[in-house]
């Protein structure tokens, strides 16, 4: 997991265990992990909201 990054800013991602995500706060996107499997593509990620940024 520490080996990937996000595919538009190719910055750091943060795993959030109780929302199978990875997040990458610089663009404020959440990419969905389903069945274990990172979906690494910004048509599948979802607009993080400012309630979700401030965690």
């Amino acid at each position: 997991m520490e080996l990937l990054v996000c595919p538009v800013t190719k910055g750091p991602l943060e795993y959030h265990r109780d929302t199978q995500e990875l997040v990458s706060r610089s663009v404020r996107l959440a990419y969905p992990i389903r069945d274990g499997i990172p979906i690494l593509l910004e048509s599948e990620a979802r607009i993080l909201s400012d309630d979700d940024t401030e965690a």
